[in-house]
């Protein structure tokens, strides 16, 4: 049985909802916005792992662009190679059904796919009503429930419609087979087929698969994003006693009581910055503002330090084993 006949009109949809949609979205524009989207959550989180708000360092496009990257590889990659396997996959079993033994078998199993997929879908809506619902609990397992439990529906669809013969649309049912008569009495004119589906509604049959595949592709990479950010944090913390420490220089007190940070007054009167503070690590510096946390910074007593950038301070970096020792009084 070929799959040509139906392959086509079922394609047709899905070029008129693409041309439709890109002539109401630049694809450069919602490629821009999602980036930016999921960007914005990976420095959300990053930051919030410090306690400090991320909206205070006024970052820009580009940031947000080039560090949603970092949360967005795997997954891209991921959903790459799962749908190369898939086009494969498929074209595989569109060959066996052409050769014609397989189709019974696949009658059989296509209950059993739906089911799964009808199980999946439910369970991904229902993590959005009850947020104790165990697919929460963990990483992007309840998007993906939605995600890859429409995408089973849709394909189960797609492959009963190719293993069902179609009847004429709008037109006459073959003759039956044989070469009796039909019985008397009966009225001999055949009844007519299924009126043809209208355009409309296979346009939002797609335009619904797309949404909800692509809400639930949006949602698993928010939480990923969000989980890198948390994740880039962590490590940080963990490579804080193997970093480059930083010196701050001010002309004035800045009254620092963080733990590890030591404040030195300046011997030298003529100096311009007459305080020094030591144990610090620079982590960000964005829109005229630094971000330092101490060398010794932990979840429970650790504190960020965000100071405006001005010639009032100055940074000077130590690298890792230098052996420059910073136990001296400073000159300044």
């Amino acid at each position: 049985m070929s799959e040509g006949a139906p392959a086509a009109p079922a394609a047709a949809p899905v070029r008129r909802l693409g041309a439709l949609f890109g002539a109401v979205v630049a694809p450069t524009s919602f490629v821009s916005a999602l980036l930016y989207y999921f960007g914005y959550w990976h420095v959300y989180w990053f930051f919030a792992y410090f306690g400090v708000n991320s909206t205070i360092l006024d970052f820009g496009t580009v940031d947000y662009l080039m560090r949603s990257l970092d949360a967005l590889f795997i997954p891209m990659v991921v959903v790459a190679a799962g749908g190369l396997a898939a086009f494969w996959g498929h074209d595989l079993l569109r060959t066996r059904i052409a050769a014609g033994p397989e189709v019974r078998l696949l009658r059989y199993a296509l209950p059993t796919v739906a089911a799964t997929g009808l199980l999946l879908a439910f369970g991904g809506l229902y993590s959005i009503v009850d947020q104790r619902f165990f697919l929460n609990h963990h990483l992007v397992a309840a998007p993906l429930s939605l995600a890859s439990g429409v995408i089973l529906l849709v394909y189960t669809l797609h492959l009963h419609r190719t293993v069902t013969p179609a009847a004429p649309a709008g037109g006459p049912a073959p003759p039956p087979e044989g070469p009796d008569p039909p019985p008397e009495g009966e009225d001999p004119t055949p009844l007519p087929g299924p009126a043809p589906r209208p355009e409309w509604a296979a346009l939002a049959e797609w335009a619904v698969v797309f949404v909800l595949i692509g809400l639930g592709l949006i949602w698993a990479a928010n939480d990923y994003a969000a989980a890198v950010g948390r994740g880039r944090a962590q490590q940080l913390v963990d490579e804080l006693p193997y970093s480059d420490t930083t010196a701050l220089y001010s002309d004035h007190a800045l009254s620092l009581t963080a733990p590890g940070v030591r404040e030195t007054h300046c011997r030298n009167a003529d100096s311009a910055y007459h305080y020094r503070y030591d144990g610090l690590v620079l982590i960000l510096q964005s829109a005229n503002q630094y971000v330092l946390i101490p060398q010794s910074w932990t979840p429970s007593t650790g504190v960020a330090l965000v100071l405006p950038r001005s010639d009032a301070v100055r940074l000077e970096f130590t690298p890792y084993g230098s052996g420059r020792s910073l136990s001296r009084s400073p000159v300044c």
